[in-house]
């Protein structure tokens, strides 16, 4: 499915998590620490410090969502050694999600344009 995940933002808490955490006291978290707005529809993601679990709290328009995994093989990467910005795309959480690893943290996708970057020429009507 094509969609516009370039509207949905991705917040990652920097420090290990306790993965018994659920809905309200990860939201705590995410007005507290990372002063953000569980409302907002944004995505916050948490990892545990055993790196074996990780969430994702978000907002869909009628309640709050908790989606919750739990690595069988191998370890999430630990945001907490990342070097760089604490947000990552919608595609990089998939990735994420996949238990890819980030090594360097690279940009994998270019910067967002704002509305004064664009421009429209006559030929593009013709």
């Amino acid at each position: 499915m094509i969609g516009n995940t370039r509207r949905i933002r991705v917040f990652v808490h920097r420090q290990p998590t306790d993965m018994r955490k659920a809905y309200d006291t990860l939201g705590a978290i995410v007005v507290h620490q990372l002063r953000g707005d569980v409302l907002s529809g944004d995505y916050f993601l948490f990892v545990g410090k055993d790196r074996k679990r990780a969430k994702v709290l978000y907002f869909d328009g009628t309640g709050m969502c908790l989606l919750s995994k739990r690595m069988d093989k191998g370890r999430f990467m630990a945001p907490w050694e990342a070097k760089g910005r604490a947000e990552m795309t919608a595609s990089e959480l998939a990735l994420f999600i996949e238990g890819a690893q980030l090594v360097g943290h690279q940009p994998l996708s270019p910067p967002q344009l704002k509305r004064d970057e664009l421009y429209l020429r006559p030929s593009d009507f013709s």
